[in-house]
């Protein structure tokens, strides 16, 4: 019988569309599981989407939907780009799933009826994007210290759960088992910050809304994101304190939870606390991941500079794109994206190194040998030196994969294709073609280079696999498992397929000024729609038709110029309780610093659209003459969100 290994993401929440650095996370954990399949593991990888919170019934509220029908259109775009992206996930679950519901619900009352969970009330600021809670001595400014939005005075009444009571048990299994918290950093960070200070009982509840899974003994109150979406790492195998199915007792405890950075608290104390309540085996290692950054910036639409899996695999297809992410995010530092360096990595390493190998070893085989050639056993020393690479490339893809060190891994194999073609100038292949007494040197040398393609094809397999799918079956290759790497093969022959080029060089400036005119399109489109609002084709309007215009006081937070377009500013603008990013033609008008802190008349009821790749959430209003441009301001004593009649 095989040896388990179960994998998790982090659930998705179903806020938005989720950005490629979202998006990075499934594809890392599906490397990871498609490397442990390949390795004989039996393998369960589990992702799916968070869905309830009081954003998410804003939000729809904003759109006149349903809660469910909104969750339902955002879940069902996250599995898509999850799906476009390759990632063989064995279930994906929703925390709306009928069986999700239910089993939160007995866990809530189990831990409420041992004592665990107490009724209360809270006083304190709550941030709704993050869905966090913090005290007086956390916050400063009036913004969340997370994500720096706005926060808002809470107090109602409340379930909390006694953290305190297994703080100590919780310390002692970090101590006992030193590779639970991974990487090292991560797991100071979580001692340091949070568990020697000790731990504040935790608001498991909220009364103040409605979108969510009902505690069944107090219909005041649903059961708040901790319990009810950490949960689903066991209720997706069946788990029930009422007694748990076959496939939980099989796969659990989770081998790894593959999660970002900024939620390693909630997996590394919460998450083991309600396990430890519950009298459930903790997770055997929680991996926090590091970000990854467009340029030197967090990833945000507050920022201007989000870029999405669909957009990026549409450009350079899906497996160079996997490969980008997967090579240039380090094991603990934040990675970086930029259109830029992901036209520099594409041609460097997969159509120069890797797509150039391939293609020019099988046209060899083809054009001397009709695509048929044998080892002759006319070897040379530098045989012997590919042959110790590809040993040397798989042992140390295998070790570092046990570390989750994907990026290193990824560069053991690219450093194969590079001793490959390296291997390709020592022996001059064409320079053998030419002298008949050398046909045994050539066939030779093209059959050593295809073995070694075939173990480039085996070993990259977990992490592009439709190129693996490819290259084996380009170099003719008769067995593609990972025991078939016991040793790099000295006898026999290979009858190569078709070539065909695996990644075509990328012209840079081609390809950006495309990136250019798409930016351009979408912006000119949102004029025209601007146009549309601004100048109907029948100038008079009623009072009905005005009314139609919501128009609200908004105060600039934040501002900064967007990438590659010269007209235009970004705005993070505070209006009431939220904060909208909106995108303006003001550049010429307005620096980003003396912008910051006005109060401008807002067009809120806007439908989003994208400029320049921006999101845009609404318009400011603003009067233009002869060349000149004001944004229309209001008084200082007048509030954000106040109503413009």
């Amino acid at each position: 019988m095989s040896e388990k290994f179960y994998i998790t993401t982090a659930i998705a929440y179903t806020s938005r569309k989720p950005h490629i650095g979202n998006t990075y996370e499934v594809i890392l954990t599906d490397a990871i599981a498609r490397f442990k399949r390949q390795m004989g593991y039996d393998v369960f990888f589990l992702t799916g989407t968070d869905e309830h919170g009081q954003k998410i019934e804003d939000i729809a509220k904003e759109q006149g939907v349903t809660p469910k029908q909104y969750v339902d259109g955002v879940a069902g775009e996250i599995k898509n780009i999850w799906d476009m992206m390759n990632s063989s996930y064995d279930k994906f679950i929703r925390t709306t799933d009928k069986e999700h519901v239910e089993t939160v619900q007995k866990i809530f009352k189990k831990l409420y009826d041992q004592g665990d969970i107490y009724k209360g009330e809270y006083e304190g600021w709550y941030c709704v994007p993050c869905e966090s809670f913090f005290t007086d001595t956390q916050i400063e400014g009036g913004v969340c210290p997370d994500c720096g939005r706005p926060v808002k005075k809470t107090n109602e009444e409340a379930y909390f759960f006694k953290m305190s009571k297994y703080q100590d048990a919780l310390m002692k299994h970090i101590e006992d088992n030193p590779d639970f918290i991974q990487p090292e950093s991560r797991k100071k960070e979580m001692v340091n910050n949070f568990l020697k200070p000790g731990l504040q009982d935790l608001c498991v509840s909220r009364s103040s809304f409605k979108w969510g899974i009902p505690v069944t003994f107090d219909d005041k109150h649903v059961i708040y994101v901790w319990i009810d979406a950490l949960s689903n790492y066991i209720t997706a195998l069946g788990y029930s304190p009422d007694g748990s199915d076959d496939k939980y007792n099989k796969y659990w405890p989770a081998d790894v939870h593959i999660i970002g950075k900024d939620i390693l608290r909630f997996h590394t104390i919460y998450w083991p606390i309600m396990l430890m309540a519950l009298g459930e085996p903790l997770p055997k290692k929680v991996f926090g991941h590091p970000w990854l950054l467009f340029g030197a910036d967090k990833m945000s639409k507050s920022k201007g500079n989000v870029i999405y899996a669909d957009d990026l695999v549409r450009h350079f297809g899906v497996d160079a794109v996997r490969y980008y992410v997967l090579r240039e995010m380090p094991f603990a530092q934040d990675g970086t994206i930029t259109y830029e360096t992901i036209i520099a990595r594409f041609n460097a390493d997969l159509a120069n190194t890797l797509g150039n190998l391939v293609n020019r070893t099988v046209a060899m085989a083809d054009k001397y040998f009709g695509g048929t050639v044998a080892h002759k056993g006319a070897t040379d020393a530098v045989d012997a030196e590919l042959k110790n690479a590809a040993i040397k490339a798989r042992d140390a893809v295998a070790a570092k994969m046990e570390e989750y060190r994907v990026a290193d891994a990824l560069e053991e194999i690219i450093s194969l294709a590079r001793r490959s073609n390296k291997y390709i100038d020592e022996t001059e292949p064409w320079a053998l073609a030419k002298d008949e007494s050398k046909a045994d040197r050539l066939q030779t040398v093209l059959f050593n280079l295809l073995e070694a393609i075939r173990f480039i094809g085996v070993l990259i397999a977990p992490f592009l696999p439709d190129t693996a799918d490819k290259i084996i079956s380009q170099c003719g290759a008769k067995e593609s498992s990972v025991d078939s790497l016991n040793a790099f093969a000295q006898s026999g022959a290979i009858t190569v397929g078709k070539a065909e080029m695996l990644f075509a060089r990328i012209d840079e400036k081609k390809k950006l000024a495309e990136l250019e005119s798409e930016m351009q399109a979408a912006m000119d489109a949102a004029k025209k729609a601007e146009a549309e609002v601004k100048e109907p084709e029948n100038k008079e309007i009623s009072i009905d038709d005005f009314a139609k215009v919501e128009l609200k006081v908004g105060k600039v937070l934040e501002c900064a110029h967007v990438e590659g377009a010269d007209k235009l500013l970004v705005s993070k603008i505070k209006i009431g309780d939220e904060v909208r990013q909106i995108v303006s033609g003001i550049a010429k008008y307005y620096t980003p610093e003396e912008f910051v802190g006005k109060k401008v008349a807002v067009v809120t009821n806007l439908k989003p659209v994208k400029l320049r790749g921006v999101l845009s959430e609404g318009m400011i209003l603003a009067a233009s003459e002869g060349g000149k441009l004001a944004a229309l301001t209001v008084d200082d004593e007048i509030p954000d969100g106040a109503v413009i009649k």
